[in-house]
C-alpha cells in the first residue's frame, strides 16, 4: 500500500500504467476528497490483484513443492521459497528506483508464487518441526514457531512505520531482500536436514498433487479421515476469524467513539501481538494438567471473550480489556496443526502442511471479503458487529474440537465407528 500511494507519475505513452502520481502525496498539500477516494480505490484494486496473483500461482506451486520436500528434503524447499521472496523484493526495489509502472509488481508476486511464496516457507517450517519432534512435544514446538511469527509481526509494526518516515519506502525492502537471501543461504548451507534418508525424486510430476488429494480422499482410515476433515474445517474458521478481525482493528480504533491516535494504536498493536507470547506460556502451563484439545478449548474461550469485549468497547480501558482477554487466543492453531500432523504418516508431513498453507491463504482472501463487507454494512446499527460475528462463528470449531475430544476419550467404544453396518455386512 505504501509503494502504491507514493507512486511517481507514469509516462503518458504507457496506457497500462495506473494514474497514481507523486502529486497525490501529502507533502504537496491536502488531497481533495475526490482524488483521495480515487487513490484509495486504485490501491485497493491493485492490492487485490497482487494478492490474487500470489495466491493462485502459489496454490499450484506449494502443493507441488510441499510433497516434493517429503522425499527431496526440507532444505531445498526452504531455499527455493526464500530465493523467490528475495527476487520479489528485488523487483519491488527496481520498480521504486527506476519508477516503473505499478503493473511490474505483478511480476514479482508471480515469481514469488512460482517459488512457493510465504506459504511454502510456513509449510516447510512446520513440516521440519514435525520431523524433529516427538508426538507429545510437537504442539509446544509448533507454538514456539508461531510465537516467532508474532514477534516478527510486533517488530515490523513497531519499527516499520518509523523507519519508513525516516528513510522512505526503499529501506525496509532492502532489509527484506537481505533477510530473504540470508534465509536461503542458511537453508542451503547451514541447516541440518530433517528428512533422512533423502530420495532423489522428480519435481514436475502429478504424483505430488495426488499425494495431497489422497490426504482428504475417503479411504480405509475411517475415524482418522473424519478427524482430518473436521480439524481442517475448524482451522479454516479459526484462522478466517483471526485474519478478519485483525484487518479491522486499526480502522475500528481510529473511528468514534474510541478515536485513537497513532500512539494508542501502537500500544494496541503491541498488546495484540503479545498474545503470541502469553499463549505460548499458557500452553506450556495448561499442558501439565489438560490434554491438547481442552487447551484449544480454553484458547477459543479466550477468543470469544476478547472479541465480545472489543465488539462492545466504547472506551479505551474496555478496548484494552478485550486485548487482555485474548491472552490465550493463539493456543488454538498450534494445537490443530499438531493434531493434523499426528493423523498422517511421517512421510506425508510436507503434503499435509502444504495443504494447510493453501487453506491459510484461502482464509486470508475469504476473511478480507467477508469482514470488510460486514463492517460498513453494520455501521448503522452496531460498529463492532463483525467482531461479535467472529465470536459466534468460533463456537463451531469449539463444538468440533470438544466433540472429537469426547469421542477420543472413549477407547472402549470409539473403534465401533469404523466397523461396517448390517447392510454392509450383508453386501459383503
Amino acid at each position: 500500500v505504501g509503494i502504491l500511494c507514493s507512486w511517481p507519475a507514469a509516462p503518458a505513452s504507457n496506457p497500462a500504467a495506473p494514474a497514481v502520481s507523486s502529486s497525490l502525496l501529502l507533502p504537496h498539500g491536502p488531497l481533495p476528497s475526490s482524488l483521495s477516494q480515487e487513490l484509495e480505490t486504485l490501491v485497493a484494486h491493485w492490492n487485490l490483484y497482487l494478492n490474487l496473483a500470489g495466491f493462485l500461482v502459489g496454490l499450484f506451486s506449494v502443493t507441488l513443492l510441499g510433497p516434493w520436500s517429503d522425499s527431496a528434503g526440507r532444505r531445498p524447499a526452504l531455499a527455493i521459497a526464500s530465493l523467490g521472496m528475495a527476487l520479489q523484493a528485488a523487483i519491488f526495489l527496481a520498480v521504486m528506483s527506476l519508477r516503473l509502472p505499478v503493473a511490474w509488481l505483478l511480476l514479482g508476486r508471480i515469481l514469488a508464487g512460482l517459488s512457493g511464496d510465504y506459504n511454502l516457507i510456513l509449510a516447510a517450517s512446520f513440516a521440519y518441526t514435525a520431523d524433529v519432534s516427538d508426538r507429545r512435544g510437537r504442539t509446544f514446538r509448533v507454538a514456539v514457531l508461531e510465537a516467532c511469527l508474532g514477534l516478527a509481526g510486533m517488530g515490523a509494526s513497531l519499527l516499520g512505520g518509523q523507519w519508513r518516515h525516516a528513510q522512505g519506502y526503499a529501506a525496509p525492502f532492502w532489509l527484506a531482500f537481505s533477510a530473504s537471501l540470508a534465509a536461503a543461504l542458511y537453508a542451503a548451507v547451514c541447516m541440518r536436514e530433517s528428512v533422512a534418508p533423502r530420495q532423489p525424486t522428480r519435481l514436475l510430476t502429478l504424483r505430488h498433487y495426488a499425494s495431497v488429494l489422497r490426504l482428504y480422499a475417503p479411504g480405509a482410515r475411517g475415524w482418522e479421515w473424519r478427524k482430518l476433515l473436521l480439524y481442517s474445517l475448524a482451522f479454516f474458521l479459526v484462522v478466517s476469524v483471526h485474519f478478519g478481525a485483525s484487518d479491522l482493528l486499526v480502522l475500528y480504533e481510529l473511528s468514534t467513539p474510541l478515536c485513537w491516535g497513532s500512539e494508542l494504536i501502537g500500544y494496541g498493536s503491541a498488546a495484540h501481538y503479545l498474545a503470541y507470547l502469553s499463549s505460548l506460556l499458557g500452553l506450556r502451563l495448561l499442558q501439565n494438567c489438560l490434554e491438547d484439545g481442552w487447551v484449544a478449548e480454553a484458547g477459543l474461550l479466550s477468543n470469544v471473550l476478547g472479541l465480545g469485549a472489543i465488539a462492545l468497547a466504547s472506551t479505551t480501558p474496555l478496548m484494552f480489556t478485550g486485548y487482555g482477554l485474548l491472552f490465550l487466543s493463539m493456543t488454538v492453531t498450534p494445537v490443530i496443526r499438531s493434531k493434523l500432523s499426528r493423523l498422517v504418516d511421517e512421510k506425508e508431513q510436507g503434503a499435509l502442511f502444504a495443504a494447510v498453507a493453501c487453506v491459510e491463504g484461502l482464509c486470508s482472501l475469504v476473511a478480507t471479503g467477508v469482514f470488510n463487507s460486514l463492517y460498513p454494512a453494520s455501521l448503522s446499527f452496531m460498529k463492532g458487529f463483525p467482531f461479535l460475528f467472529g465470536a459466534v462463528l468460533l463456537l463451531v470449531p469449539a463444538a468440533i474440537i470438544g466433540w472429537i475430544e469426547i469421542q477420543d476419550s472413549k477407547p472402549d467404544y470409539s473403534h465401533f465407528a469404523d466397523m461396517p453396518g448390517p447392510l454392509q455386512e450383508a453386501e459383503q
